[in-house]
């Protein structure tokens, strides 16, 4: 089993930056990749990015130059790092562990608006 606790979110202006944080526990040793997915009302859950073992990373393209996921393996802890932050990021943004199960965490809220 793994548990996920995000922090981070909140509210923040159009162009503004938060930084979102993902801490694992339990069988973490069973993680292969960590990621973020968001869901804004009304919409589909969807995938914004994932980091692997060994540091390589993807994006969705809509944050690609915008949004840095890093990972302190000695933490065990996943960083989202948001800059110019746009209104349609607005979403709940939720942690993604992937072992032989995926595994979520509770979510955390991120409002941009001015």
């Amino acid at each position: 089993q793994v548990q996920l606790v995000e922090s981070g979110g909140g509210l923040v202006q159009p162009g503004g930056s938060l930084r979102l944080s993902c801490t694992a526990s339990g069988t973490i040793g069973r993680i292969q990749t960590m990621g973020w997915y968001r869901q804004a009302p009304g919409k589909a859950r969807e995938f914004v990015a994932r980091i692997g073992n060994i540091g390589s990373t993807e994006y969705v393209d809509s944050v690609k130059g915008r949004f840095t996921i890093s990972r302190d393996n000695a933490k065990s802890t996943v960083y989202l790092q948001m800059n110019s932050l746009k209104p349609e990021d607005t979403a709940v943004y939720y942690c993604h562990a992937a072992t032989s199960r995926p595994y979520w965490g509770q979510g955390t809220q991120v409002t941009v608006s001015s």
